[in-house]
């Protein structure tokens, strides 16, 4: 019969989320973390065999909570509610925030993800991507290159702009990063005569 675990995944992942929010990626160690957690180091690297494949988790995990919204907005053709899930998840997510939005994947683990990590990271590149693809298809009604980049811009570039700046000042976007985006929105989107 095994051991009892005292410590769960979901408790290192969020120590390491924790720490690299507030820190940056370089200060999530595995000793940091079991640190965090009041875990032996040993207990860390019982469910986790580097600290690259513990950062991979967590970025998965903050990419995947971020998209979920995003991609049923989308896919229910609401371009503008997609992009206003930026700011909102931004606010309900401070630190997952600070961590998706102010590094890049290859700062938090590098290209040595175990085989299961790297699909699963694929699938959230390849359905974004689909998501965006039927977006501007039901939008235009074909796929082209301009359609493609104004709908990129206007859901994803704008929001992303419009929210970085308080993400980096350590503070909540205010409710008129909202409409900013409404209006860039509609000004982007509008159909040409």
């Amino acid at each position: 019969m095994g051991r009892t675990a005292y410590y769960t995944s979901e408790q290192f992942v969020d120590a390491a989320l924790k720490i690299a929010a507030l820190q940056g990626p370089a200060a999530v160690t595995i000793a940091a973390v079991a640190g965090e957690v009041g875990a032996p180091v040993g207990s860390v690297y019982h469910r986790y065999l580097s600290r690259n494949t513990l950062l991979a988790e967590v970025w998965l995990r903050v990419i995947s909570s971020f998209q979920e919204a995003f991609l049923q907005t989308l896919d229910n053709g609401d371009g503008l509610a997609a992009a206003l899930h930026t700011p909102r998840w931004v606010r309900l997510h401070p630190a997952e925030a600070r961590l998706l939005l102010l590094y890049r994947r290859e700062e938090l683990a590098d290209g040595s993800w175990a085989d299961d990590l790297k699909e699963k990271a694929r699938r959230i590149t390849r359905d974004l991507d689909c998501a965006v693809r039927n977006y501007v298809v039901r939008m235009s009604g074909k796929y082209d290159q301009e359609s493609a980049d104004r709908a990129v811009f206007a859901i994803i570039d704008v929001p992303y702009a419009a929210v970085i700046r308080y993400i980096r000042l350590g503070r909540k976007p205010p409710k008129k990063v909202d409409d900013y985006i409404r209006q860039t929105y509609s000004t982007i989107m509008r159909k040409e005569k």
